[in-house]
């Protein structure tokens, strides 16, 4: 019998924000463990939470960049459960009126090219959870509340992905869009962006839902698809050795590339939601949404679009720029003082892209400022440099973030586009060279390719390669 895989994810965003989620403590990465609580996060008697207006603007703009739908009631649930980084033994989330529902993300479709939409159920407003810290080596475990109370949004999506390909997919589109509304850091490093994957199989056909597995601890992208992979291959192997697939939770282990059962999986039941009796249900007033509507700022999908059908660039190169909000911003500065947009693309998703991944870094960080690019690209443009030269200056620029006509000038790099003295050059390396003329003008046209090294070994590399071939040919009696 041959079997699907179902996928479904749920996506937690820390939101950046300078508070928490419901009081006034400071949200600051790596603080000094417990320094950043308060009565409120640390859940202590007579203490009130009060609503961040800043997280629930952040949270409207993610729901509406996602096409949700808007709550018209809104209230926050107390979700209870017990663990040791959780000093309430509860949660404020939102459970049956949550923020925002019926949204999507489109991601490629493997199976054909277009485009295959992948449902967002909900997005919804909670806090989040301490940290445990398990020192290495230790019987022990350390507890640090500073990430207590931080605002999240939790995004979640209906299981329409049906490889693990799909899943990576839809994160890939989707940590871009965040980016791009500028509402969290999206670091995994740090935590602010987290991944929980439901997975099942069921035969081709079926309909109804098989037995859903939830993995947790993949803490990049490549471990979410890597971990999706594995479960994917354990599931198939159980069913084919009849045995039960167990509804539970499991870790992904990286190390082991393997993942190992942590517990049986809750229903909403085992949490016993309730309203939050401290936090009021409320209207927001639509003069809001509409407002926050209006800053949306233009999201890749629709840049992709723009530079396909007003800048004449391809589909890939469209796609490798808006995928990236550093890359997109740097191609536009670009694009403002030089008019060839084609030729920036290609600079910008080669080279330059190249240098980027390399060094890890974004293209704010780049030692090259949008007009030293343009410099760059003019010089070839009026034949003052060759390709190849560019790209060796190009580098340079970047390190020593010196200006692109100031190295060539020090250098005396610039290309030889006269043609009075290419063809004193041509000259001189034609009688130097006789065996390889007479040998060309005896049919061994190969001997070209040899003459034009030579000139260009003349004049360091600095010659025209096109007019050094255009006048040897021309000596050389065609």
């Amino acid at each position: 019998m041959n079997y699907e895989t179902v996928i479904g994810l749920e996506v937690h965003l820390q939101l950046s924000t300078n508070t928490k989620a419901f009081c006034a403590c400071p949200t600051k990465f790596g603080q000094k463990p417990n320094s950043q609580t308060c009565p409120v996060c640390l859940g202590l008697p007579g203490s009130l939470p009060v609503l961040n207006e800043q997280a629930f603007l952040y949270a409207i703009k993610v729901a509406l960049a996602l096409h949700c739908q808007i709550q018209k009631i809104i209230k926050f649930d107390r979700k209870n459960y017990y663990y040791p980084d959780l000093p309430k033994n509860f949660q404020i989330s939102q459970y049956d009126m949550p923020l925002s529902f019926d949204g999507f993300v489109d991601i490629p479709d493997e199976s054909s090219s277009g485009r295959k939409r992948i449902r967002i159920t909900r997005v919804h407003l909670e806090e989040d959870a301490g940290k445990l810290i398990h020192p290495e080596g230790e019987d022990y475990t350390l507890v640090d509340l500073n990430r207590t109370g931080m605002p999240l949004l939790e995004i979640v999506t209906e299981p329409d992905m049906n490889s693990p390909q799909e899943a990576y997919d839809y994160l890939t589109k989707l940590k871009t869009i965040l980016e791009y509304l500028k509402v969290s850091d999206c670091d995994m490093e740090k935590g602010s962006l987290r991944c929980d994957a439901n997975i099942s199989i069921r035969p081709i056909g079926e309909k109804k839902l098989g037995t859903k597995v939830e993995l947790k601890n993949m803490n990049t992208f490549k471990g979410v698809r890597q971990g999706l992979e594995y479960e994917v291959k354990r599931q198939l192997s159980a069913v084919k050795d009849n045995e039960k697939i167990v509804q539970e939770t499991r870790l992904w282990d990286a190390d082991k590339q393997v993942t190992i059962s942590m517990r049986r999986k809750e229903e909403a039941t085992d949490y016993r939601y309730f309203p939050e009796p401290d936090l009021v249900p409320f209207v927001v007033d639509p003069s809001i949404i509409d407002s926050i509507r209006n800053t949306l700022p233009e999201l890749p999908e629709a840049k992709v679009n723009r530079y396909m059908k007003e800048l004449g660039l391809s589909e890939y190169d469209s796609n490798v720029l808006a995928g990236r909000m550093d890359l997109a911003d740097y191609f536009e500065a670009c694009a403002q003082v030089y008019e060839n947009k084609k030729t920036i693309a290609n600079w910008v998703t080669g080279d330059i892209l190249a240098y980027l991944n390399t060094h890890g870094i974004m293209a704010s960080e780049l030692g090259l400022s949008a007009n030293g690019l343009a410099s760059l690209l003019k010089m070839i443009d009026a034949g003052a440099l060759s390709g190849k030269m560019a790209k060796d200056i190009l580098t340079e620029a970047i390190e020593t973030k010196v200006d692109p006509e100031d190295i060539v000038a020090k250098r005396g790099l610039s290309q030889i586009s006269d043609s009075e003295k290419l063809e004193e050059i041509i000259k001189l390396v034609m009688s130097k060279n006789e065996k390889s003329v007479n040998d060309y003008k005896s049919g061994k046209k190969n001997a070209l390719g040899f003459l034009v090294g030579q000139a260009m070994r003349e004049t360091k590399g600095t010659a025209n390669p096109e007019m050094v071939n255009k006048i040897l040919k021309k000596a050389l009696g065609e």
